[in-house]
């Protein structure tokens, strides 16, 4: 692989990966960033694998991981944190990825997964399997993934009139997430009190009980998925200028915004699936991560790393630094909801 390194490319600094007749090009600063970032949640992640009742060295923790650790040292590292760890890693990315899809299509730094229904329709779906059928977790993706598909296919199809237009997908969406977010109030009410508060508790997002068959095999989905987007990537932004400017270009419009449609809302209901809605961090991570790496548009790399960071420093403060251990959704509502008033604030100000 050859590596060519541009000085200015619209006065910002690019790398360029070649191999063959493939190239990819990359961002400087955005390179740098991410890096920045993989170290933040390399090391997050060293310290929640450090911290608990048991506590660990740094050395223990490494020993542990490349295998020279044994007995009881190697299982609270590998089977017990380990896999809470890389859930909130994993997740977090997807989310964060996810986030960056629908505010890219929708043009919108508010859009979220949540906001046009994706994400109710997640729950209701894996709600009817945990109190209808009572299934397994292979039944309760598939359900959380058919309830995001089916809600996603009916928005697009009620916001469709000579092409889908991001206010009216947004609009239609708000409507569509009010009437689930009832139908599943109203399952909760009907159901028994345990399934009821077991349900009530799954809802909050929470990382407690994820086992490494949940992280293998929604890391899986979700690497296939994040693999699916980055392809979709370019289209994304050239769709960023308009959809005239994007057909003119050579991207078939509607069929590159129905596949990252479906690649989002995949994302979101394999977590969701996994762990229970997990709030805001598909909203922030987005647009943390454009600022970070100041790009004039959406990108999906950074958003997928501070998602993942996100995700993995609010289970930590979830789980050592509140009073009494809380599902991980509570901290990134918390979190979230700071940052949104803050960008509605910053929004507010500039067109003054």
């Amino acid at each position: 692989m050859n590596t060519h390194i541009p000085r200015v490319d619209f006065g910002r600094r690019v790398l360029v990966l070649r191999h063959r007749r493939i190239a990819v090009r990359l961002q400087w600063r955005s390179v740098v960033v991410c890096t920045v970032l993989a170290v933040a949640v390399a090391g997050t992640a060293v310290l929640a694998l450090m911290t608990g009742s048991y506590p660990l060295s740094p050395g223990q923790v490494l020993s542990a991981l490349t295998g020279r650790e044994t007995g009881i040292v190697h299982d609270i590292v590998v089977e017990w944190r380990l896999p809470r760890v890389a859930a909130a890693v994993v997740f977090g990315a997807a989310l964060g990825v996810s986030g960056a899809v629908f505010q890219s299509l929708l043009r919108n730094p508010l859009a979220d997964p949540g906001l046009v229904g994706f994400s109710q329709g997640s729950y209701t779906g894996a709600l009817i399997v945990i109190l209808v059928v009572n299934g397994t977790y292979v039944q309760l993706v598939g359900g959380a993934l058919l309830g995001g598909m089916a809600t996603a296919v009916a928005v697009y199809v009620l916001a469709h009139r000579r092409g889908v237009q991001g206010f009216r997908l947004i609009i239609v969406g708000i409507g569509v997430a009010a009437m689930l977010e009832s139908l599943n109030t109203w399952l909760i009410l009907k159901a028994d009190l345990d399934q009821a508060m077991s349900a009530a508790a799954w809802i909050a997002g929470s990382l407690n009980g994820v086992s490494w068959d949940q992280v293998v095999g929604g890391g899986a989905c979700i690497a296939v998925l994040l693999l699916l987007a980055g392809m979709l990537s370019r289209p994304m932004r050239q769709m960023e200028l308009g959809d005239d400017a994007a057909a003119s270009q050579g991207v078939r419009v509607s069929p590159a915004r129905l596949g990252l449609l479906l690649v989002g809302v995949a994302l979101t209901a394999t977590v969701t699936a996994a762990s229970g809605p997990i709030a805001f961090i598909s909203l922030v991570a987005p647009q943390i991560g454009r600022r970070l790496a100041r790009t004039a548009g959406i990108t999906l790399a950074p958003a997928a790393f501070v998602g993942a960071l996100t995700c993995l420093a609010s289970d930590y403060l979830a789980q050592h630094v509140a009073p009494t251990p809380l599902p991980v959704g509570i901290i990134t509502v918390v979190l979230g909801g700071g940052y949104l008033g803050y960008l509605l604030f910053t929004e507010a100000r500039r067109r003054l």
